[in-house]
C-alpha cells in the first residue's frame, strides 16, 4: 500500500500577528498534488491540524476544503493533536466519512467501515482501523491522539506518565495480526526528538516525553508534535510541519514522506519537498540602505532583519524599511555614547526562562512547576 505522512498543518497561525491563508491553500494544495502523482492510496495526518482550540471559519474554510481536495485522491487518516479540540474536530464526522477522510480523537471513536474509493477501512475500533486497498492489502494503524489524562478523562492516580503511555499504546494494539504491515500513528514528544521555538513548553523538562522502549513494534512509528523532521531508531519519523513558522526554522527543508508498506517492511521511502511554503530569512546589515538592499534581494521570502546602527532610525528611515512588504521582523542593535554595547537584554529567551525569571525577581524563590505550565499553557503564541 502506498502512504503518506504529514503533520502539524497549523492552519491558521501568524507569524508577527500576519496572516498566512493564502500560503496554507498553497501549501495544502501541494499536498494532494504529491498524493496523485505518487498515487497514494492513504495519508496520515499525525495532529495538529488547527493552531488553536478555536479556529477561525477562515481556519475552518481552508481545512475542509484542502482535505476534501486530498481526498479525491486517496484515503485520509487524521488524528488530534495537542493544539486541536478533537471534540470539534471530530463533529462533522459522519459527514467526512462519506468523503473517505477519518477523524480519531481522545474519544477513539471506531471508524465507519464501509467501501469509499479505492482505499477505505474494514476493521476498527477504539484506538485503531486496519485500511485495505484495491489490490487487497491491508495495513494495521494503530491511532493514538495526543495522550493525557484529562483529554482521555482519567482521574488522577500513581500510575506513572510511562506506564499510562505502555497502557494506552498496547489498547491500539490488542486488534493487531503479525499477517499484515502495521503503522503507529501519534502525536506525542519521542524522547530524543529535537523541537525548536515553533513548539510550544507544555511539556516541560522532558518530563512527558515517551521513551522509545515503549514504542510498539510496528513496520512505521508516524508522529507528530514536533516541526523539524527526523528519525529516531530504526522506524520512527517525524514528518516535520509543512511550513516555516519561526525564524529559527529558517533553512529547514518541509516535506512529507511517502512509502510503500508491505508485507516485508517499508520500500521506496523517499522525502517529497514542499515548494510552495515560504522561505524564511535571517538579515543582518549595518545601515538602512544595506538592509534595503537585502530586503529587495531576498524578496521572495519573509524577512527578519537585525541592523547595527550608531543611532535610533528615523521615522523616514521606518517608513523606507517597513515599505518592504517581505519584512516581518525588525531588530536593532543600537551602539552610541548614551546607550554604549546596548543589545535586547531577553534575546533568544524562552517563555518559561522569561516567567521565571521574573516570578524570581518577584517573589525571591523559582517558580513552582505547576504555576509554570499552567503560564505556558495559557500564553500560547499567536
Amino acid at each position: 500500500m502506498k502512504i503518506a505522512h504529514t503533520s502539524d498543518w497549523h492552519i491558521g497561525k501568524k507569524l508577527m500577528g500576519r496572516d498566512r491563508g493564502e500560503e496554507f491553500k498553497e501549501v495544502l494544495a501541494e499536498i494532494a498534488g504529491i498524493c496523485r502523482d505518487e498515487k497514494v492510496e492513504l495519508l496520515l495526518v499525525a495532529g495538529d491540524v488547527f493552531d488553536t482550540y478555536t479556529p477561525s471559519a477562515e481556519a475552518e474554510e481552508i481545512f475542509y476544503s484542502s482535505v476534501r481536495n486530498i481526498a479525491s485522491t486517496c484515503a485520509v487518516l487524521i488524528i488530534s493533536g495537542n493544539h486541536d479540540d478533537y471534540v470539534r474536530l471530530t463533529a462533522a464526522q459522519a459527514l467526512s466519512e462519506e468523503l473517505n477522510i477519518y477523524t480519531v480523537g481522545n474519544n477513539l471513536k471506531a471508524l465507519d467501515c464501509k467501501k469509499r474509493g479505492n482505499c477505505y477501512p474494514v476493521e476498527s475500533g477504539g484506538g485503531y482501523a486496519v485500511f485495505e486497498n484495491a489490490a487487497g492489502e491491508r495495513v494495521y494503524v494503530n491511532t493514538l491522539p495526543y495522550p493525557n489524562e484529562a483529554r482521555f478523562k482519567e482521574g488522577k492516580s500513581d500510575e506513572s506518565f510511562s506506564d499510562k503511555m505502555k497502557r494506552w499504546i498496547e489498547y491500539g494494539e490488542r486488534a493487531k495480526s503479525d499477517k499484515i504491515p502495521s503503522v503507529f500513528l501519534s502525536h506525542i514528544f519521542a524522547a530524543g526528538g529535537k523541537a525548536s521555538d515553533s513548539e510550544r513548553e507544555i511539556d516541560l523538562g522532558g518530563a512527558r516525553a515517551v521513551g522509545l522502549n515503549l514504542f510498539p513494534k510496528c513496520d512505521y512509528s508516524a508522529l507528530g508534535h514536533l516541526h523539524k523532521r527526523q528519525r529516531l531508531g530504526g522506524h520512527i519519523y517525524y514528518s516535520g510541519a509543512i511550513m516555516r513558522f519561526t525564524f529559527d526554522e529558517a533553512g529547514q527543508e518541509k516535506s512529507i514522506n511517502v512509502f510503500d508498506l508491505t508485507s516485508g517492511g517499508v520500500q521506496n521511502f523517499k522525502t517529497v519537498p514542499l515548494n510552495t511554503c515560504k522561505k524564511l530569512v535571517r538579515l543582518e546589515a549595518n545601515s538602512v540602505a544595506d538592509g534595503v538592499k537585502l530586503l529587495e534581494t531576498n524578496g521572495d521570502a519573509i524577512a527578519e532583519l537585525t541592523l547595527n546602527l550608531k543611532s535610533p532610525l528615523s521615522p523616514s528611515e521606518m517608513s523606507e524599511l517597513h515599505a518592504h512588504e517581505n519584512l516581518y521582523s525588525l531588530k536593532m542593535s543600537v551602539d552610541s555614547e548614551l546607550m554604549p554595547g546596548y543589545m535586547t537584554e531577553n534575546e533568544g529567551k524562552s517563555s518559561s526562562q522569561l516567567f521565571s525569571e521574573f516570578y524570581f525577581s518577584k517573589f525571591g524563590t523559582d517558580v513552582p512547576a505547576e504555576l509554570l505550565t499552567l503560564f505556558l499553557s495559557l500564553t500560547e503564541e499567536e
